[in-house]
């Protein structure tokens, strides 16, 4: 191995170590999520989760002494950010699984890579791809499959609609991890401060409209969970997020999505005492190597 090799190799780590941290955060989510759901409905479960956080990124923003943009092209630019990377794909996430299997749904929202290297090779080409990252990219697609079950894609094609909102929320996913290159010129935490701050400019009255939040009465541990989800798996993985986005590129940190679906099976398993199939581990094995093929040092020659 040579210097340089081991130089990219040691640069690599940390950025990978980081990414596996944002799927266990993103993974932990649906869990806190279904806990956070007894008591509060969707539109103010969400509202909450990044009204909260933006107070948390706009403390961290200003600890760090930075301050939110005052160009109106950054707003619009960080308006289609939350869009797509928040509010926009969290709403149609969540209305497509109220009719979805968990299962489908997991195998359906796992493909935003494959929509990142298609996005990346026919429009923007911001990265150099190779026949590698997408072969890595349909590796992870099918580890997601053999986690979740390969049964599960027997209702593909039922509840056509439901199927669509929640691959739409993957390509949005897929969306958002190309434009957020656009945001280059903002530091991690005033993007991931000013995205919330969007996304709660939306959701919370879309909340106060359709659900009355004054009128509810969620229990504790509903409250507990909403506040992990939104501190943990909303505030600190958007900082995780926007820097992964600079240092590994789109299609890397899209990667995050075949390793999210891993932990919460995992974590299934740990936490909730679910059984353990032989095809999940082939399917963790699948979801790792297509991880690392994705997030290999490019090479020019193979370059698209």
């Amino acid at each position: 191995m040579t210097d340089i090799t081991k130089e990219t190799s040691a640069a690599l780590l940390p950025e990978l170590l980081l990414l596996g941290l944002l799927a266990l955060l993103w993974g932990a989510s649906y869990t806190l999520i279904r806990v956070a759901l007894d008591g509060l409905p969707p539109a103010s479960l969400m509202a909450l989760r990044v009204g909260l956080a933006a107070v948390i990124l706009l403390a961290v923003m200003r600890w760090q002494g930075h301050r939110l943009p005052r160009d109106a092209a950054s707003w619009r630019l960080l308006f289609l950010q939350s869009f797509c990377n928040a509010w926009g794909a969290w709403l149609l996430l969540a209305w497509g699984q109220q009719y979805v299997d968990s299962g489908l749904a997991g195998v359906l929202n796992s493909t935003s890579p494959v929509f990142v290297f298609f996005l990346t090779l026919a429009v923007t080409r911001h990265e150099a791809l190779t026949p590698l990252k997408l072969a890595g990219a349909l590796l992870g697609v099918a580890g997601v499959a053999l986690i979740v079950g390969v049964d599960v894609l027997g209702g593909l094609g039922r509840q056509v609609a439901a199927q669509a909102a929640v691959l739409l929320g993957a390509f949005l996913y897929g969306c958002a991890a190309v434009h957020g290159k656009r945001l280059g010129h903002l530091p991690a935490t005033v993007t991931a401060a000013a995205v919330m701050l969007s996304a709660t400019a939306v959701l919370l009255p879309l909340a106060l409209v359709v659900d009355r939040p004054w009128t509810l009465r969620p229990a504790p541990q509903a409250l507990t969970a909403a506040a992990a989800l939104a501190v943990f798996c909303t505030a600190l993985a958007l900082l995780l997020y926007f820097r992964l986005v600079r240092t590994l590129g789109s299609m890397g940190v899209a990667s995050q999505a075949y390793l999210r679906a891993g932990v919460s099976v995992v974590l299934g398993v740990v936490l909730l005492g679910e059984s353990f199939r032989p095809s999940v581990g082939f399917g963790l094995a699948a979801v790792i190597l297509g991880v690392a093929a994705i997030n290999l040092p490019r090479r020019r020659r193979t370059a698209l």
